[in-house]
C-alpha cells in the first residue's frame, strides 16, 4: 500500500473531537521554588512541564495555587510562563547499562559518554517491601575495615549508619566498603549529595583506581545543583540499587550524607511556607529518612532473594550524638559506627569508637568461626581502655594486671588500618585466632603491628578459609612465626 493511501484512509477515519487539557500559569519563581496557579487536578508528586522547557514537581498544595520543585530551570523561566502537568511521578533508568557511569538523579550521564541505554525505568517514589517478602538478615556483607568486620559486623540487608565529625574518616570507611564488593558479587551505588565538584572528581578516580567503578554507580547532586535535585538524590539511588535487588542481586547503597539532605529540605519547606519545627526542620522529617531506609532489606528467597545493604553517613558537630538528625537516624538504622575526633587526633585510624558503636544485626550474620573468634575481643579491648584511665594517676599495678594491658595496646595496634586498605575476612580471622593463641605477645605491639602484611600474604598462600579446623590455623600460624609458644 502506498504512502498517500495510507494517510488517505486515516483522514477518512479522522473524526473531531473534544481534547482538554489543563493549563496553568507560574505566579512567581525563585530559589528553586515555583508557585502555579490554574493546575485543580495536579497531585503530589506530579510533574509539571514549563513552556520554556523547564521541569518541576509538585511538592505542595494549597487552597488555588500548588508549589513545585523546580528540576530543570531555565533562564527564561518567570512569572507568567504556562505549565502543563505531566501524570505518575518521577521515574530513573535503571540497569547494568548504569555500572561504571556517573549520573545525576534523573539519570542523565555527567561522566560526557553518551546517555546509558536502559531496558528498565524505577519509580524514584516506591513504598517498601512488605514484611512477608522479607528474610532474616544471616549474610555478611565484608566493609574490608578490620573493626567493622569483628566488632561491628554488618549483615547484606542491614542499614548501618556511619556517623561522626567532618573530617574524621567517614566517606572513607564507605569508600572502603565499596571498594572490598570487587570480587563479592556485590553491586554498589554510591549517592554524593550536596558535595563540591572537586569531592565529586576525587571519589570517582579513587574507585577507578582502585577498580572498582566497574560494579557502581556515582549519582551526584553536587553543591550547585537545585535543591530539588539534592532532595531527590538518595531516593533515585534508591531506585537504582531495587532494580538490581528485585532481580535477585545483593547490592550496597551509600547515602553521603543525609546531613546535606536534611538541609536541602528543610530549605525546600521553609520556602513553601511549611510550619517549622525543632531546628526549623519540618514536622515530617523523620518520616523523610524513614521511608527512603525501610527499602533497604533482605528480600525472602520466594521473592528473589536480593538485598539493599545501606550504609548512611550523617555529619555531627563537636561530637554531639544527641543532635536531632543524628538520633533520628540513630532510630532508625540498625546500628551505628561511631568516629570520634580525639581517636582521629590521637592517630588511631580508622578512629572508631568502639565503646559508643554498635551493630543490632551483624552478629548473627557473621561466620561462625569469625563469630567464635571475635566473641571476647570486644569486650577484652573496652576492658583495656578502662583500665588504661586508672594508669594515668600513677598507681603501681599487679604483673597479672600489666599482662593485660600490654595485650589491650597490641589489640589496639592490631585495629588499626590504613585508607583505602581493604582486607579479606580471612585475614581478619588468621590474626584474630593468632592474638587469642598468644602467638603475637612476644613480638610487642609495634612489632606484631607491622608484620601484620607478612601475615597478609602467608595467609593467602596457605590456602586456608574460614571453613578450615582451628588447628590447621594455630600450625599454619606458628609456621609463619617460626615456632611459638
Amino acid at each position: 500500500m502506498s504512502r498517500g493511501a495510507t494517510t488517505a484512509g486515516r483522514l477518512a477515519g479522522y473524526r473531531p473531537g473534544l481534547r482538554v487539557r489543563e493549563q496553568g500559569t507560574v505566579i512567581s519563581v525563585g530559589d528553586g521554588i515555583a508557585w502555579v496557579d490554574g493546575l485543580p487536578s495536579a497531585g503530589m508528586d506530579d510533574v509539571l512541564r514549563f513552556e520554556d522547557g523547564s521541569r518541576g514537581l509538585v511538592f505542595e498544595l494549597t487552597e488555588g495555587r500548588l508549589g513545585a520543585i523546580l528540576l530543570e530551570e531555565t533562564d527564561r523561566l518567570e512569572a507568567g510562563t504556562r505549565a502543563m502537568p505531566l501524570r505518575g511521578g518521577l521515574a530513573i533508568g535503571a540497569g547494568d547499562a548504569l555500572l561504571g557511569r556517573v549520573v545525576d538523579p534523573l539519570g542523565r550521564p555527567l561522566d560526557g559518554d553518551p546517555p546509558p541505554q536502559t531496558r528498565a525505568r524505577r519509580p524514584l517514589e516506591a513504598p517498601s517491601p512488605p514484611i512477608t517478602a522479607r528474610a532474616f538478615v544471616d549474610r555478611p556483607l565484608y566493609t574490608g575495615t578490620r573493626i567493622i568486620d569483628t566488632l561491628v559486623p554488618v549483615g547484606r540487608g542491614q542499614r548501618q549508619l556511619l556517623i561522626g565529625d567532618e573530617g574524621t574518616g567517614r566517606s572513607a570507611i564507605a569508600m572502603d566498603a565499596v571498594i572490598n564488593q570487587r570480587d563479592q558479587g556485590v553491586l554498589c551505588v554510591y549517592c554524593l549529595i550536596g558535595q563540591k565538584r572537586s569531592t565529586t572528581l576525587s571519589t570517582v578516580e579513587t574507585l577507578r583506581q582502585n577498580g572498582a567503578l566497574a560494579h557502581t554507580v556515582v549519582l551526584v547532586a553536587e553543591a550547585v545543583s537545585l535543591p530539588g535535585m539534592k532532595y531527590l538524590a538518595p531516593f533515585a539511588a534508591c531506585a537504582l540499587a531495587e532494580e538490581w535487588m528485585y532481580r535477585g542481586h545483593d547490592t550496597l547503597v551509600v547515602y553521603d550524607d543525609l546531613s546535606t539532605h536534611a538541609r536541602a529540605y528543610r530549605e525546600l519547606s521553609l520556602l513553601l511556607r511549611r510550619p517549622p519545627g525543632r531546628e526549623a526542620y519540618p514536622g515530617d522529617i523523620f518520616y523523610l529518612h524513614a521511608r527512603l531506609l525501610e527499602r533497604s532489606t533482605a528480600l525472602a528467597p520466594s521473592e528473589g532473594g536480593g538485598s539493599m545493604t545501606t550504609l548512611p553517613v550523617v555529619e555531627t558537630q563537636q561530637g554531639e550524638i544527641a543532635a536531632y538528625i543524628p538520633t533520628n537516624l540513630i532510630s532508625i538504622t540498625d546500628g551505628q559506627v561511631y568516629l570520634d575526633r580525639d581517636l582521629f587526633a590521637g592517630g588511631f585510624r580508622p578512629a572508631i569508637d568502639v565503646a559508643r558503636s554498635v551493630s543490632r544485626i551483624g552478629g548473627q550474620a557473621q561466620h561462625p568461626a569469625v563469630r567464635a573468634a571475635a566473641a571476647h575481643l570486644r569486650l577484652d579491648y573496652l576492658q583495656f581502655l578502662e583500665m588504661e584511665v586508672f594508669t594515668r594517676f600513677g598507681a603501681r599495678l599487679e604483673a597479672s594486671m600489666e599482662r593485660r594491658l600490654e595485650r589491650g595496646r597490641l589489640l589496639r595496634e592490631l585495629l588499626k588500618q590504613d585508607r583505602l586498605a581493604p582486607v579479606p575476612v580471612v585475614f581478619d580471622l588468621a590474626w584474630m585466632i593468632a592474638y587469642q593463641a598468644g602467638l603475637l605477645d612476644d613480638l610487642g605491639p609495634e612489632q606484631a603491628a607491622a608484620r601484620l602484611n607478612d601475615l597478609l600474604l602467608h595467609v593467602g598462600a596457605s590456602g586456608l578459609t574460614l571453613d578450615s579446623p582451628r588447628d590447621a590455623w594455630l600450625e599454619a600460624l606458628r609456621g609463619w612465626l617460626g615456632g611459638g609458644p
